[in-house]
């Protein structure tokens, strides 16, 4: 659904970035146990003369014109339960970080869209108003994050109608979703930041015990940065730069397994799987030790640790490629965290969590001063030989998303494989104490790890490892499988 809204502007004539912005709006219909205009992202776009501008989005530490004194944020530990193991996250108002995905939707578009606003819009507004069927990956998301679905009044209305919680194959609607997509071409989000929707939520904020202000939302404006660039194996890779810094780990992996080459260009060898998975380990054990970037392990200035890890946010995410016949191409992630549970007032939006999950928060809740922007694992990427982007790519999945682009990357540069094949591979991930293995690697190649590591074999793939979508401009696109996606080729007005 998300990929037909993208196509439906192509093939109207709308450019890469046009597509990307209804993609995300789409998102946000589609998806939304994982991204919401209410959340944050980033969108790495290089334009047909060449310019790379990476729009960050994100989101910001909320609490600007309050004491300090004042901020004693509420939220509250809700279980999930995943298929091996029960997680805890907190939600409420108190874990609200000022949100950037809708700004930065609209901030793209007037930047670099060229068709008019209300088409851009209209397919998720009429997916919002008429209604998708649920497949089983939108099921299975809703069905996990549950409890945070039913949080509110609103919620209930919108997830359980007629008091049933939706169900794969049944009919999701939103249509206060519907309503406020249409107000945004004449109103341009203004309301939403500024105007009295913006006062309706600040007052809810106040009564349960929320940080976003007035303050907040007036003065969030999308930063416009450099991409990260670096080389690896003869290709341009540009990404995330810090604040956020899953660039610079997928950086960091690839330059140390550039240094010490891999010992067969053949995928699968063992050698080549243990060198991988040493490289996963080594940089885990660098991050921890506050060393996030290949200029801090060249003792080049480490600077403030401290400052780097305060906020890392690590959740559901996801992400879409597109490419165009003009030469653009963008390259967009977004998230939402779980959700907070509540939803603004007759938007059918429901504001991030990002405030208040204690395993992204090392240094403590809300240490940083009110109007800092949150750091980020997401990366959307570009891989280019010479001035020519090769491929758009990018993943969602929590920490996994820098050991799954690392490997798509290998994958497709070293080992020569087709964007389909280097997406579907199966992944390894060092989780900080054993290395997670999927099915598909030969029994030799698991007898060469097991003697390195201790090991969990998956029985199936799994979203656990990321979920990979990519496009090679005038060429294929690929969707990750572990997260249902798909790619498909438009004839362009």
């Amino acid at each position: 659904m998300v990929v037909e809204a993208a196509c439906r502007i192509l093939e109207a004539g709308g450019n890469a970035f046009d597509a990307v912005v209804a993609a995300g709006f789409a998102g946000a219909v589609a998806e939304p146990a994982l991204t919401s205009l209410g959340g944050g992202g980033f969108l790495l776009a290089r334009t047909a003369q060449g310019h790379s501008i990476l729009f960050d989005f994100f989101v910001d530490t909320p609490g600007k014109g309050r004491e300090r004194t004042d901020l004693r944020p509420h939220f509250f530990p809700i279980t999930v339960h995943f298929p091996a193991s029960d997680q805890v996250f907190n939600i409420g108002m108190g874990s609200v970080a000022v949100p950037g995905t809708l700004k930065g939707l609209l901030h793209v578009h007037a930047r670099l869209g060229r068709m008019p606003l209300k088409e851009v819009v209209q397919p998720a507004v009429e997916m919002s108003r008429t209604g998708i069927p649920l497949n089983s990956h939108q099921a299975y998301f809703l069905h996990l994050l549950r409890p945070i679905m039913l949080h509110s009044p609103e919620g209930k209305e919108i997830f359980a109608p007629g008091g049933r919680y939706l169900q794969r194959g049944e009919t999701f609607r939103n249509r206060g979703l519907a309503d406020f997509l249409e107000t945004l071409p004449g109103d341009q989000g203004r309301e939403f930041y500024e105007g009295e929707l913006a006062r309706r939520m600040v007052d809810d904020m106040e009564d349960g015990q929320g940080l976003l202000s007035l303050h907040d939302l007036k003065s969030y404006r999308v930063i416009e940065r450099d991409p990260l660039e670096f080389a690896f194996a003869g290709h341009r890779i540009l990404s995330n730069p810090p604040p956020s810094f899953g660039g610079s780990l997928i950086a960091l992996a690839l330059a140390l397994l550039e240094a010490a080459p891999l010992e067969s260009t053949k995928w699968g060898d063992p050698l080549h799987l243990v060198s991988l998975s040493s490289v996963m380990k080594r940089v885990e054990e660098l991050r921890a030790s506050g060393i996030h970037a290949l200029r801090d392990l060249n003792g080049k200035g480490t600077g403030n640790p401290g400052t780097m890890a305060e906020r890392s946010f690590s959740r559901g995410t996801t992400h879409v490629s597109i490419t165009d016949a003009r030469g653009n191409v963008a390259s967009m992630t977004n998230s939402n965290g779980e959700g907070s549970g509540y939803i603004v007032p007759g938007t059918g939006v429901m504001l991030n969590n990002m405030m208040g999950e204690d395993d992204l928060h090392p240094g403590g809740f809300h240490v940083p001063r009110p109007g800092t922007r949150v750091s980020s694992m997401m990366s959307p990427s570009l891989i280019l030989k010479g001035d020519r982007v090769r491929l758009a790519l990018g993943s969602g999945g929590s920490k996994r998303i820098r050991t799954a682009l690392t490997q798509v990357i290998l994958n497709y540069v070293v080992y020569g494989m087709d964007i389909k094949a280097a997406v579907e591979a199966p992944r390894l991930h060092w989780d900080g104490s054993m290395l997670q293995v999927e099915p598909g690697y030969g029994k030799e190649a698991l007898r060469g790890l097991s003697r390195t590591f201790d090991i969990n074999q998956w029985p199936a793939i799994d979203v656990y490892f990321g979920g990979v979508h990519a496009a090679e401009p005038g060429g294929e696109g690929a969707g990750d499988p572990r997260r249902g996606g798909c790619a498909r080729k438009v004839r362009a007005a």
